[in-house]
């Protein structure tokens, strides 16, 4: 599995007007079937008089199929899920779901225009969409002499590591974050850096 890819930075929405039908495409960051559902009926609520809320979500790295599910809701077998679905699965983007509201216009689009709509929707929603790195990161407390702080601070940067805390009393103390795949060469710089003096324990591990 792949340890940094992009994720939806925040809710995301677009609107088109497709042959007089409103069609409403809302993106979301999922980390779980569960919460994908809860987005689901959050949007339902939201739109109860559309005339379809047809969804889609992909809950883990991009192209992954393992947390997957996509609903038609209504519309004709495999016109509006399964297109959703796929366009989700290709787009590059990890851990999200998106439901494509539908308002109908008055006009028939037939099922290769369903499709063209619903996945076409699915993409203008990605094209915009504002997107994080998602990295698994480590919480790690570090102890050393005094007189290597200095240096042991110019190193952070080095490792993507960011405070958290810091702590002062017979050793100086530092409350650090920094990416997982990081943390055996930021163990091995710290141990070279006081000649073994430091001590490294890890606090915990955010899977993000």
């Amino acid at each position: 599995m792949a340890d940094r890819y992009p994720v939806p930075a925040s809710r995301h929405r677009v609107e088109e007007t497709i042959k007089r039908s409103r069609f409403i495409t809302t993106v979301a960051r999922v980390e779980s079937p569960e919460e994908a559902r809860a987005f689901v009926a959050e949007i339902k609520e939201e739109y109860p008089d559309a005339t379809h809320n047809c969804w889609a979500f992909a809950a883990g790295p991009p192209g992954d199929t393992a947390r997957v599910g996509m609903s038609d809701d209504g519309e004709p077998h495999g016109t509006a899920g399964k297109p959703m679905l796929t366009v989700l699965l290709h787009g590059g983007v990890g851990e999200l779901a998106v439901v494509v509201t539908r308002y109908f216009g008055g006009i028939k689009l037939g099922t290769g225009g369903l499709v063209r709509a619903y996945s076409g929707m699915v993409q203008l929603g990605l094209e915009s969409l504002p997107t994080v790195e998602r990295v698994d990161t480590v919480d790690v407390e570090a102890l050393m002499p005094y007189n290597a702080v200095t240096l042991f601070k110019r190193m952070l940067s080095d490792h993507e590591a960011e405070v958290l805390e810091e702590r002062f009393g017979t050793d100086a103390g530092f409350l650090l974050r920094l990416p997982q795949e990081r943390l055996q060469r930021f163990e091995l710089a710290l141990d070279e850096l006081t000649s073994g003096q430091a001590l490294l324990e890890i606090v915990s591990d955010n899977l993000s």
